[in-house]
């Protein structure tokens, strides 16, 4: 007895994809032989079995109504042969959807994802290009001046970050700075407009005690190095009448121990909860022997764990004068979360709830790795595609895929059964709103990682300053043209790292986080990028326009975009003509 489904598939599954809540759908499952007891199992918390409809010929046929609240359920399928024996089918093996599998016990199951109907992220991100900003290493107006001891200037724009062992934190220290600030950024209004950028996301620019800033001092205080509050409204005012929004970066599991809230160095004028539980933040956080033994981001002891179920902190970020509230209305249009997995749901829906609050076009964008519609993290699945969390995420499976098809180490193939996974389990509203990323301040810059050149085989202490020859700086050129014009092609947001688009090259952190070289880009890929980003502009079929997906052996990679009866993916006129692209990858291999 053989079985088949296609959850792709409109003869197998109708409708195709992500649904809304108490819509109907369709399964059919075709069986080749005797079969008998062919039962459907859908389980959303609780099993359900449910007798198929013999069609005849093979062809069985269940029709299930979703939850009427947004959730995610699972299916497969189950029958006897002319033996007894019980098969069942369900999910591929790598359970990403499409034609399923034969199990002898109970399979992977494939996944309906039923949303909120009323779900619409902001359209400015499914319809902009957004830009990725270091804000230490962008561009400073003006030479910085500290009175922390601790901290070294870089007179010198245009040295390579430093590198040295923090022995606060086991970590690299992060202690040299630019003197990157917000009136800088203002500075370069001009050159971010000319590009086509239309959001600027800031990573942190609170008051901390490292350049990186993700070790939060102060949440209600921009870092004196950056400006103050006054810069921070001037860059938004500046910037929106350029057609561009500011998005902060927001880091909520967890506070920097040199802070306001925790005060382990007595740096701040408040009682802080290392120093007292007298403290009104000692609830914040979890001591099990105080004052030295606490929760900590990853065991790292510079970065006290905050807890999220705590009241009164909930109410410092979430309440009508929190800290999510405060700065929308300093004039910032949304927040990227922070490893957004480490964040419970019921923060996320409140954060939501907060911020649309205060503008109802507020967008909400958060860090997830992996597919975000099924997340398991802390031994709890977590979906935040369904309308009550997030707008959308940071597409890390496309950036991943992408270059492991560049580099020669998966198939064309493989791309498309990845799009085509994320397109089946994401509504179409947070399908279109992906920030399509090639490089990050996580990551070596793109074109080392094209060119096989972050030098991990290294010690960190001799990554510094090191360049590709000019063969193999050539070859990733290509390949990252390539790559531009894949996620300029696919729906979702295209995001550009800062400096990526000037040729910046860099092993990963703290090399990645070099200063922008003004004066010095690669007019050849800055170019590159200009044109991409304009045809992005230009041509609404890309921005809204219905997805195909198709490969031509294992090195071609085809993408069409187009209208149906004259309409986008979301109903309205698209008066565009269709968009094909085929991309073929180099031969050669590093």
């Amino acid at each position: 007895m053989e079985m088949f489904h296609d959850s792709r598939l409109m003869q197998c599954r109708s409708p195709i994809g992500a649904v809304t809540q108490g819509s109907e759908v369709r399964l059919r499952l075709y069986i080749f032989g005797f079969a008998s007891g062919v039962k459907l199992r859908i389980w959303n918390g609780g099993e359900k079995l449910i007798q198929m409809n013999d069609l005849g010929l093979g062809e069985y046929e269940a029709v299930i109504q979703v939850p009427q609240h947004p959730c995610l359920v699972w299916y497969d399928f189950q029958a006897d042969d002319e033996r007894g024996h019980r098969l069942y089918y369900g999910n591929a093996r790598d359970r990403m959807g499409g034609t399923g599998a034969h199990y002898q016990d109970l399979p992977p199951s494939f996944q309906i994802t039923v949303y909120d109907p009323a779900f619409s992220p902001p359209e400015y991100l499914r319809k902009g290009v957004m830009y990725q900003i270091f804000p230490d290493r962008f561009h400073r107006s003006r030479m910085p001046e500290s009175v922390i001891r601790e901290r070294i200037l870089h007179e010198n724009w245009y040295e390579e970050p430093l590198i040295t062992a923090d022995l606060r934190s086991g970590d690299n220290w992060a202690l040299d700075f630019y003197g990157g600030n917000l009136d800088g950024i203002r500075e370069k209004l001009p050159y971010l407009q000319e590009l086509g950028v239309t959001i600027l996301y800031l990573n942190p620019i609170f008051r901390a005690r490292s350049n990186h800033r993700y070790d939060t001092g102060d949440y209600l205080q921009v870092d004196p190095l950056l400006g103050d509050e006054a810069s921070l409204q001037h860059l938004c005012a500046e910037a929106d009448k350029r057609g561009i929004r500011v998005m902060l970066d927001g880091v909520f599991s967890h506070t920097g121990e040199d802070s306001r809230y925790f005060n382990k160095y007595g740096n701040y004028p408040t009682l802080g909860a290392y120093q007292s539980k007298g403290s009104p933040y000692y609830s914040w956080y979890q001591f099990t022997s105080f004052p030295d033994r606490y929760a900590s981001w990853w065991g790292i002891p510079t970065l006290p764990e905050v807890n999220k179920e705590n009241e009164s902190y909930r109410e410092f970020i979430l309440g009508n004068d929190g800290v999510a509230r405060h700065w929308l209305k300093e004039g910032v249009s949304g927040w990227r979360l922070d490893v957004t997995d480490e964040l419970p749901m019921g923060f996320l829906r409140g954060l939501r709830a907060a911020v649309r609050k205060e503008r109802n076009d507020a967008a909400l964008l958060g860090e997830v790795w992996e597919d975000a519609s099924n997340k398991v993290s802390y031994g709890a699945m977590r979906s935040y595609v369904l309308g009550d969390t997030l707008d959308s995420v940071m597409n890390y499976p496309l950036r991943e895929v992408l270059i492991q098809f560049l580099t020669h180490e998966v198939p064309a193939a493989k791309v498309v059964r990845v799009i085509r996974s994320l397109q089946e389990n994401y509504p179409a509203p947070f399908f279109y709103s992906l920030m399509n990323l090639m490089g990050s301040h996580d990551r070596a810059r793109i074109l080392n990682v094209l060119a096989k050149r972050e030098y991990g085989d290294l010690p960190i202490s001799q990554r510094r300053g090191l360049r590709m020859d000019k063969a193999n700086r050539e070859a990733a050129k290509q390949r990252m043209e390539k790559m531009l014009a894949a996620i300029i092609a696919l729906p979702g947001m295209p995001s550009i790292y800062y400096g990526d688009e000037a040729g910046m090259e860099g092993a990963a952190d703290p090399f990645c986080r070099g200063p922008f070289p003004w004066g010095r880009e690669d007019e050849e890929v800055l170019d590159m990028v200009r044109k991409a980003i304009r045809l992005r502009h230009e041509r609404p079929v890309l921005q809204t326009g219905f997805l195909e997906l198709s490969y031509e052996g294992e090195d071609t990679l085809v993408i069409h975009r187009g209208a149906r009866n004259g309409l986008d993916v979301f109903g309205a006129r698209l008066d565009d003509a269709p968009y094909s692209l085929r991309i073929t990858r180099d031969s050669r291999r590093f």
